[in-house]
């Protein structure tokens, strides 16, 4: 009996694990965490504005390391400097992506997390008001 799950190849996977990544670049959205790994130092995030290769969510994204997972917070907009890496996969091992597992994919991607800064979305209206009192 065959099981449905499809083997990559071990060319495929030789060039995936052995990408050369090319110089990060710098690019900044806005989002939330959806789970922190204190562990790891890692967070999954959800954007707002899609990245380049078109998702919003980022898993397992290595925190800055002076950052202290207890103090974030999940659900909070929080705004995200990444630097992302990329590293462009070969015509075969795109075609053999494409056709061969249904996975649309050019290019393998690094996140790493520069900085994190929370958003000051509602400080006006958490303010206590006091000027009732008499």
């Amino acid at each position: 009996m065959m099981g449905k799950e499809k083997e990559i190849p071990k060319w495929v996977q030789d060039e995936i694990r052995d990408a050369k990544f090319g110089k990060p670049e710098s690019f900044t959205r806005t989002g939330y965490i959806l789970e922190i790994y204190e562990k790891d130092m890692k967070i999954d995030s959800q954007l707002y504005e899609a990245i380049e290769d078109g998702r919003k969510i980022i898993e397992g994204m290595n925190l800055p390391k002076k950052t202290k997972p207890a103090d974030l917070m999940k659900g909070v907009v929080y705004e995200f400097t990444i630097n992302s890496s990329k590293a462009p996969l070969s015509k075969k091992v795109i075609e053999f992506l494409k056709k061969e597992m249904e996975i649309d994919m050019d290019a393998i991607y690094q996140f790493e997390l520069a900085k994190l800064e929370l958003m000051d979305v509602d400080s006006d209206s958490s303010g206590e008001e006091e000027s009732e009192e008499e």
